[in-house]
């Protein structure tokens, strides 16, 4: 049995079992309602991360990094991983971009089995890993030839490759080389590459943790314009906590490894569009910030930090 079976084996064996004593047993059946909100669930559930584990080989023996990762989301939702260094954030956002082989479990987007990286899942890293040699526009049709060969003509590619440069604001330096433009749009520029595939899911692992506090700002305000305009569904680590109650729907706190698991899931229900001038003040806001703080420096103190 494949692991997508595997997968949903165990899915459809805990969405079935309910607690009842042994004289109902024979009798109990769901109710309409019961029926009617688990599919609306099943509907919801875009992407899935079930029972994921992975292990390492070294010399003193397997090392478990990850154990029983379960995650759903949503389409278009907005999902940050945060966590201490070698929490296994990254190895999460690998193994749903198909980079990583899970040891045990799998990942499902939309009802198929990921196993391998593919152009539905685009991916963003903090550096920009653009080819020096060729131009802004150039890097970005790079993808979009790769990606929509036979399905566009040359008109609808060159209309498609400045619209997403556009969204990013770099429509002024589409024939610049990246020695010629900054950090924050040498990153703007890897955004719109990865916006400009299409993908079903967008991949961000600390898109701005090399930027200035500044650049930074500008790109995460860019990023809410982009999300608000496409519905993408995104999958972004951080390890800053504005950042990650800025931007969420949703906040995935990891444990330490190893063995890091998911430790807690914090809704951030504040209305978009957001506004962080606004938000400095906000009870609310700050209510989500001190939420995740505790989480990582109270709860998951490591234990180098405690002896300091």
């Amino acid at each position: 049995m494949n692991a997508l079976s595997n997968v949903v084996s165990q899915l459809s064996s805990r969405s079935s079992a309910k607690t009842i004593s042994p004289d109902e047993a024979t009798t109990a059946s769901p109710t309409k309602e019961e029926m009617s909100e688990e599919k609306q669930v099943k509907e919801r559930v875009y992407l899935e991360v079930s029972n994921t584990s992975i292990e390492f080989p070294t010399k003193q023996g397997p090392f478990k990094a990850l154990d029983d990762v379960n995650l759903k989301i949503s389409r278009g939702e907005f999902i940050t991983l945060i966590g201490h260094s070698g929490c296994g954030k990254s190895t999460v956002l690998n193994i749903i971009a198909g980079l990583l082989q899970a040891t045990e479990g799998g990942v499902i987007l939309e009802g198929r089995e990921v196993d391998e990286p593919g152009p539905d899942r685009a991916v963003v890293f903090q550096n920009h890993s653009l080819f020096p040699w060729l131009t802004v526009y150039q890097n970005v049709e790079l993808a979009v030839k790769q990606v929509f060969k036979g399905k566009k003509n040359k008109a609808e590619m060159v209309e498609w490759i400045e619209h997403n440069l556009e969204l990013v604001h770099m429509s002024h330096a589409l024939h610049k080389r990246p020695s010629e433009i900054s950090g924050g749009m040498k990153q703007r520029v890897g955004i719109a590459r990865a916006l400009a595939m299409q993908p079903k899911v967008l991949l961000m692992d600390e898109p701005f943790g090399a930027l200035d506090a500044l650049t930074r700002a500008h790109l995460q305000d860019s990023l809410m314009e982009i999300q608000k305009e496409t519905h993408n569904t995104v999958v972004m680590i951080t390890h800053d906590v504005d950042e990650a109650v800025l931007l969420s729907d949703r906040i995935v706190m990891m444990t330490n490894g190893p063995a890091a698991t998911i430790g807690e899931i914090l809704e951030v229900e504040l209305a978009r569009p957001r506004n962080r001038v606004e938000l400095a003040d906000d009870s609310q806001y700050n209510h989500y910030r001190a939420e995740v703080l505790k989480f990582l420096y109270e709860r998951q103190r490591k234990p180098d930090e405690s002896a300091a």
